[in-house]
């Protein structure tokens, strides 16, 4: 009678015993698949972040091909990782600042060759400059002195000009005067041949004597006067030779 209770706490103390058992076992399974979730996490995190940083890296290389602004911003955008990983992510820190200072090196190099040459062509035009106005000042100057010529010239013509136009005026008075006097002493001598007598101052051939041998004045040719003259001579002579016979008879 007693055995049985016995019998009973034996067989309740072997199943708690049973169940402690299976409790640690199953604890035991946990603890030894917790490990390896881990690794295979932090394993997969890392590739993700070489990947972000290899993206990245492409990222630096294009922009530097395309010669765009490297920024933080700019190169999140074009690796299509946030800037947040940039900053936080010691590598990729590392090489955004790297890159950054390297692009703002060569800008500034490339600013300094380009302000140098600049520079260069400024100093270059400023000698050229120089040098023309070295030689406008020269070409001014004789410029200068060739209107000072000139106009010394101009001063001397207008003051010898009214002597000598007064001289030519002179000269063709003197030559007018010449011809009225020969005028006048053809007149004389026609009229000094007719007072001599009908003979030879009726006479065509006297009149045409007369007119052959008055002397030319101006250029060589008779004046109208002297031609008006010599025809109202021949005009009386043949008028005087057509009477003549008439008183004869």
């Amino acid at each position: 009678m007693h055995l049985a209770p016995v019998a009973a706490e034996n067989s309740g103390e072997d199943a708690s015993a049973s169940v402690m058992e299976l409790n640690a076992g199953a604890g035991t399974c946990s603890r030894a698949s917790v490990p390896g979730q881990t690794a295979a996490a932090v394993a997969a995190r890392r590739r993700q972040t070489e990947r972000k940083l290899t993206d990245v890296d492409a990222a630096i290389a294009q922009l530097r091909r395309e010669r765009g602004r490297l920024t933080v911003r700019g190169i999140a955008a074009r690796a299509a990782v946030s800037a947040t990983f940039l900053y936080e992510n010691p590598d990729a820190r590392a090489r955004v600042q790297a890159a950054i200072a390297d692009s703002k090196s060569r800008h500034d190099r490339a600013t300094a060759a380009e302000h140098e040459a600049i520079e260069a062509t400024w100093r270059e035009r400023a000698l050229n400059a120089e040098a023309e106005l070295t030689r406008a000042q020269k070409e001014i100057f004789v410029q200068r002195q060739r209107l000072g010529e000139l106009m010394g010239h101009l001063r001397d013509l207008s003051q010898t000009a009214p002597g000598e136009s007064t001289r030519d005026h002179r000269l063709l008075q003197e030559r007018l005067e010449g011809a009225h006097g020969g005028d006048h002493r053809r007149n004389g001598d026609g009229r000094h041949l007719r007072c001599q007598g009908p003979g030879l101052a009726d006479s065509p051939s006297a009149a045409n004597s007369r007119a052959h041998l008055a002397p030319p004045i101006g250029d060589g040719f008779p004046s109208p006067r002297s031609r008006q003259s010599s025809q109202s001579s021949s005009t009386s002579a043949v008028a005087s030779s057509q009477r003549s016979p008439r008183r004869h008879k």
